[in-house]
């Protein structure tokens, strides 16, 4: 299942080059055009799916296997001091290329990139009522 107007769906199938770092049946890990650090790379399921939403469980449950084989490799080779993860979904969240996938993106001491969130403070019971929407 591809997209004929996917650009992410083209890279993944080798329609359209890119950097590519590893490539299997399911996927092609290329690196970020763009990056954040230096070794910023996407993991691109070659079949479209729009987001998270849509990824079929069998395709999902292989996704964390890899980021982890990218991650030790990565950190291996480019010697950096940690790794963030990041898998937008839909465009409030930061979703600018609407086909599944996930950045890894090495993290230097002296990188001056800041993806830490804000935490709002909540009172007990405001968890409560979140967790109960939730969980009934």
């Amino acid at each position: 299942m591809k997209d004929e107007n996917c650009i992410f769906c083209k890279i993944a199938n080798g329609e359209i080059p890119s950097r590519t770092l590893f490539e299997d049946d399911d996927f092609r890990v290329i690196l970020d055009l763009n990056p954040a650090t230096k070794g910023h790379a996407l993991i691109l399921p070659k079949n479209h799916y729009k987001n998270l939403y849509e990824i079929e469980d069998e395709t999902a449950s292989k996704v964390l296997p890899l980021a982890k084989k990218m991650v030790i490799t990565m950190t291996e080779k480019l010697g950096c001091d940690g790794f963030n993860l990041i898998q937008n979904n839909n465009e409030v969240a930061g979703q600018t290329v609407f086909h599944f996938h996930m950045h890894l993106i090495p993290r230097y001491n002296d990188d001056n990139q800041n993806f830490v969130m804000k935490p709002n403070e909540m009172s007990g019971e405001e968890l409560d009522a979140v967790r109960d929407k939730i969980v009934k």
